[in-house]
């Protein structure tokens, strides 16, 4: 058994999220506190109480998940098998960055506080889009979006899994793009209820503003190797990792590839720590024999813990 932990993204955010252990667990309510009083805001309110529609706020929504995730991962980091790879999804890659050492937690809370507001501020005034699409595998994809970008700035933002590719840009060429796609054999293609083109080139500004950002905040090499999202290779070293992260944010996050990676590395098992499911059910989709187990609350936990006994034990 060779073990991931794996981390979610912006979308995975629900009220409630973290609430139960950190209700049963020290360790697990010491992240929501250290995050609070670096944000100088009750974090624990808004991720257990809301109101939804402010959680939902990008800047709000990132320091919230990290914080959640972060909380999960300090109730696992002595009750389950260390995992010899790491990755997240977009914002995820953080959480995966803090539990491999680069980065501290509370530096990082703050960092990915400013990076939502950066990204937020980038959208206004520009009607903007994004949509998954399903049943067309990548190349598909960035056929469709060249064809569709007469109508303005459209492009493949995330490979999620095989068939599942998420397109982000100017409304009215994703509107295209979304046509061009259904003529194209997709099944489906859903709008989705974000804020900003995440991880296209329109977040371009974002990520020069972001450097400058990143540049006051201490890196060290990673103790595990962390799968980039922009390069779907494991990353280790400081000032490699700094450059990904800022190429991340105008960049498409290669998850389906990251998944083939650690799974060409010898993982077996993969742990989601956080909020939701949603990554589990990708990389079922991208190594269909893949063992995923996740840890958001109590049962889970438990779950997982049973679960990775009982293979360690055959």
């Amino acid at each position: 058994m060779t073990i991931a932990f794996v981390f979610p993204g912006q979308g995975a955010q629900y009220v409630g999220m973290g609430r139960q252990l950190a209700e049963a667990y020290p360790e697990a309510r010491e992240a929501f506190d250290t995050a609070s009083t670096v944000l100088g805001v009750d974090l624990r309110r808004l991720c257990w109480e809301g109101p939804d529609e402010v959680l939902r706020q990008t800047e709000h929504t990132q320091p919230a998940i990290l914080t959640a995730s972060i909380a999960a991962l300090n109730t696992v980091r002595s009750r389950i098998p260390a995992p010899t790879l790491t990755a997240g999804l977009s914002l995820g890659e953080y959480t995966a960055l803090v539990f491999a050492g680069a980065v501290a937690f509370p530096d990082t809370v703050r960092v990915v506080q400013q990076r939502g507001q950066f990204m937020a501020e980038a959208a206004k005034g520009v009607q903007t889009a994004m949509a998954a699409l399903m049943g067309l595998d990548g190349p598909a994809v960035e056929r469709v979006c060249e064809e569709a970008r007469g109508r303005g700035v459209v492009e493949p933002a995330n490979f999620n899994s095989p068939g599942q590719v998420v397109i982000g840009g100017e409304a009215a060429a994703v509107d295209h793009a979304i046509e061009l796609a259904k003529a194209a054999g997709a099944k489906r293609a859903v709008k989705l209820a974000v804020s900003a083109p995440f991880h296209t080139s329109l977040m371009r500004p974002v990520a020069d503003r972001f450097a400058g950002v990143l540049g006051k905040v201490t890196i060290q090499d990673s103790r595990i190797p962390v799968v980039s999202n922009v390069t779907a290779r494991p990353v280790s070293q400081a000032e490699e990792i700094r450059r990904l992260l800022i190429a991340q944010v105008a960049s498409p996050v290669r998850w389906e590839q990251s998944v083939r990676a650690m799974g060409e590395r010898g993982i077996t098992t993969f742990v989601e720590i956080g909020p939701g499911t949603t990554l589990s059910g990708l990389i079922k989709k991208t190594i269909p024999g893949a063992h995923t187990l996740h840890v958001e609350d109590q049962a889970s936990l438990e779950e997982t813990m049973r679960s990775l006994e009982q293979v360690g034990t055959r």
